[in-house]
């Protein structure tokens, strides 16, 4: 079932909460793919009522990002989304979620600290805009099972930290990574690649590998998170399709500040880079 409008998505979690039934929610900006899809799958495996959302949300890209350009494909959305095992999908305009524009926003939601690293520097506002339309998703769908990707780490260190602190009724479920055959994490902007520039973005996971393997088979000398982003980013640097580096890193995987020692506590190496028209994102 399509759903448009706010009010509809309430009769809908209205009705399956009479019925006692539990409901997921996994938010999405559409242009769905199976990394979607796994989430999706997940959650029907767990609960009654599955809703996908598709908004593209302009609060979350900055003025030279691709609002415009990312892409939408509704029905291809619908279909995936149908198979997977939705039962719902919710895709309000901008101005149902946003009746006075998006720029007469009074109210926004932002997370400080775990903000201010990584994609929070490259991308000045993003989590802002992302950490206020889930608020105004959680809200809309109270109590429930939300789906997030691990491949967008920090995002989903977001999520967990405004669910914490607002105190949400909101069960954060996490699922791995899904990879194409080579290596590259699924992404709606994979579809910018060419096939060589597809072929080649493979090196992205390649170099989180390497990074592990260092820290894995170290021997005697332990290797430092400057060594293990060093050993990422020369790979990066010396493959032919990767344009830039905005980060490669080995950060404790609670705080993602760097850690004096990497086998103290739990890491996770983060990449992002640009291929193109894509700027790319992955983690282990």
């Amino acid at each position: 079932m399509r759903l448009t409008t706010i009010g509809a998505l309430h009769a809908e979690v209205a009705q399956a909460r009479r019925s006692g039934q539990t409901v997921a929610l996994v938010p999405t900006m559409g242009a769905l793919h199976q990394g979607h899809a796994a989430l999706i799958r997940a959650a029907a495996e767990a609960n009654d009522v599955v809703i996908t959302t598709v908004f593209v949300n302009p609060l979350q890209f900055g003025p030279n990002e691709d609002f415009v350009a990312y892409p939408r494909a509704l029905d291809e959305d619908q279909a995936i989304a149908n198979r997977a095992g939705a039962t719902h999908l919710f895709c309000p305009s901008v101005t149902e979620m946003y009746p006075h524009g998006p720029n007469g926003m009074l109210t926004t939601v932002i997370v400080s600290q775990i903000t201010g690293v990584l994609d929070g520097v490259s991308r000045p506002g993003h989590f802002d805009g992302v950490a206020t339309v889930v608020a105004k998703l959680f809200a809309m769908t109270g109590e429930c099972r939300a789906y997030f990707g691990e491949k967008d780490f920090q995002q989903l260190a977001v999520i967990k930290a405004m669910v914490a602190d607002l105190s949400f009724p909101v069960e954060v479920m996490a699922v791995p990574t899904v990879r194409e055959p080579n290596g590259l994490a699924m992404s709606s902007r994979n579809r910018y690649l060419s096939a060589e520039q597809h072929d080649g973005a493979s090196v992205i996971h390649r170099a989180l590998l390497a990074g592990r393997a260092l820290m894995d088979h170290s021997g005697s000398v332990k290797p430092s998170a400057d060594d293990v982003s060093s050993l990422m980013r020369s790979m990066l640097g010396a493959s032919p399709v990767v344009d830039s580096i905005d980060y490669a890193v080995c950060v404790d995987a609670s705080t993602l500040t760097t850690p004096a020692d990497v086998h103290a506590a739990p890491v996770r190496m983060l990449i992002a880079c640009r291929v193109g028209r894509a700027r790319l994102i992955d983690n282990l």
